[in-house]
């Protein structure tokens, strides 16, 4: 299984970019970095760290499963060639005063200032005998106001308090952060942030290495999971597990329930992925009690109260998924279920809605619904995030959410099925899943509500532009679209996109690059040591 597999170690180069791809000049981006390291801290990086960012599939290209991964089903991404690279090495002869496990933070973006930081050793409040040698560690993380570094320390806790719990101190390190994902596009910048911070610590303090302690994929994937949720994003892993555990040319298959498990998906030939930056910035830490976190909850209670229409059992404490709903009643039958929870969801409405076209529960309207008192139901849904509405769109989050899951389920079977026979015409299958791709931008504008007006216009110019589907990927709010384009078609694309698109005009040479470009599916997250 892809997730058992350990982290990729590599020794030279010519080694890791043969498993790269060839799209980007990534041996001229590893020197870079290499060699400005050494004009920073007088020394070569002892480790590089690179994670890639993602772009969602829904089979076989980038497309399907937004805002499902949290629900516990399924969903198909890929990771992109454009990463985040973090050289990292031990600091030598430092200073007697500095303190264990300082950390001097640089990034080649300049506009992005040297962090200086250290983490605080601190002693439970509260241990058992057996617990009373054990500390605790402590980073400043201001989750209302994010930074660059924010990330950065985020990878550093979760090594931290896995590895340094009980007894020894992280070695001082410097490091230099590098890379081609933008922040706040949406291509999950935040996810490879973490998880090369976190694949980049455990490198220097001896917990990952070519002859070494080996973690496997599964497990940066779980440790980076729970480092995000410290920047206040609480995150369902499938940009982490795509991040991670991604194959060269291939889609990526991951399922979260019962548990993680991903598998490769070859993706048809003939098309290309091209990403467009909308260039309207999604904060989703900043945001998350209006979007992010309230769809969370959203989709929680709405779980909660359709398991109890369906008469299946919940515990008063239990904060049930869709998924785990939908496995409760039908088992192994997962489509056909999907289908039959797409009208099941009408339940979720209000019963008299107080204004014409409202489909959204009050707060009292849907703890009513949920069977728990008003204690109880703070205590499952409220008292762990921050949340911000004055109604609940239950049904239209449900309903986005069984439709979104059967989409990738029926990419998933079209790739598979066309890969099984070879009288399938690879542009047939692709007009298929394109198709799904444009359903899923309709769905998640409509009834996620997760899109916004630059995203809408933004996927209406590309299949003008002559992309066989279009849709919003990242979460959404902002960032970026991914289109499947003919690879035959991609620079008349591009130049029919950009002179359409108010905000990339004017826009030439590098610019332009950085807005809008053409990737194929990466590998996931490794280092060269």
């Amino acid at each position: 299984m892809a997730a058992e597999e350990p982290i990729p170690v590599y020794t030279n180069l010519n080694d890791l970019y043969g498993s790269l791809g060839t799209s980007l000049n990534h041996a001229e981006k590893w020197n870079n970095i290499a060699e400005e390291f050494q004009r920073r801290f007088g020394r070569q990086p002892a480790y590089i760290a690179r994670a890639p960012g993602r772009v969602k599939y829904t089979d076989r290209v980038l497309l399907v499963g937004e805002h499902i991964d949290y629900c516990l089903f399924g969903v198909l991404p890929a990771a992109v060639e454009r990463d985040i690279l973090i050289a990292i090495g031990p600091r030598p002869n430092h200073r007697a005063e500095d303190a264990p496990g300082s950390v001097i933070a640089e990034n080649m973006q300049t506009k992005y200032m040297r962090q200086v930081f250290a983490p605080a050793p601190r002693r439970r409040a509260s241990v058992s005998e057996e617990e009373v040698h054990l500390e605790e560690w402590h980073l400043d993380i201001n989750t209302k106001e994010l930074r660059w570094e924010s990330y950065v320390k985020a990878g550093y806790y979760g090594v931290l308090v896995n590895y340094f719990t009980g007894g020894g101190s992280p070695a001082p390190v410097d490091i230099l952060v590098t890379g081609t994902v933008p922040a706040g596009s949406g291509l999950s910048s935040s996810a490879a942030m973490v998880v090369s911070s976190t694949l980049a610590f455990l490198a220097v303090n001896g917990k990952v290495c070519s002859n070494g302690p080996k973690i496997s994929k599964g497990q940066l994937v779980e440790m980076a999971v729970a480092n995000e949720k410290r920047v206040g994003v609480n995150s369902g892993g499938m940009d982490q597990a795509a991040s991670v555990i991604s194959v060269s040319s291939s889609a990526l298959y991951i399922s979260f329930f019962p548990e993680l498990s991903a598998s490769a998906v070859p993706l048809p030939p003939g098309a290309v992925f091209i990403i467009a930056n909308s260039l309207v910035v999604s904060d989703k830490a900043v945001t998350a009690k209006r979007n992010y976190n309230l769809r969370v909850v959203e989709t929680l209670a709405a779980a909660r109260i359709l398991a109890r229409r369906l008469e299946l059992k919940v515990g008063k404490g239990e904060k049930v998924t869709l998924r785990e709903v939908v496995g409760r009643l039908a088992g192994e039958w997962l489509l056909e279920t999907l289908k039959r929870m797409e009208r099941e969801v009408e339940g979720l409405k209000p019963a008299n809605p107080t204004e014409e076209g409202q489909e959204g529960v009050t707060m009292e309207e849907m703890i009513e619904m949920s069977g728990l008192s008003t204690d109880e139901f703070n205590e499952v849904y409220l008292s762990w995030v921050e949340v911000e509405a004055t109604h609940f769109q239950l049904y239209k989050r449900a309903k986005h959410v069984f439709s979104e899951a059967a989409r990738v389920l029926q990419f998933r079977q079209i790739c598979l099925t066309a890969k099984a026979s070879s009288s399938s015409s690879p542009m047939d299958v692709i007009k298929s899943l394109g198709e799904l791709m444009n359903e899923s931008q309709t769905s998640c504008n409509e009834l996620f509500q997760c899109s916004c007006p630059e995203l809408n216009e933004l996927t209406a110019i590309a299949r003008g532009a002559g992309a066989i589907g279009s849709r919003l990927t990242g979460a959404g709010w902002g960032g970026c679209t991914v289109s499947i384009v003919a690879e035959d078609n991609t620079d008349t694309f591009i130049k029919k996109v950009s002179e359409t698109y108010g905000p990339y005009k004017g826009l030439q040479g590098e610019a332009l690059s950085e807005v809008i470009f053409a990737t194929k599916p990466s590998s996931g997250a490794c280092g060269e040591f």
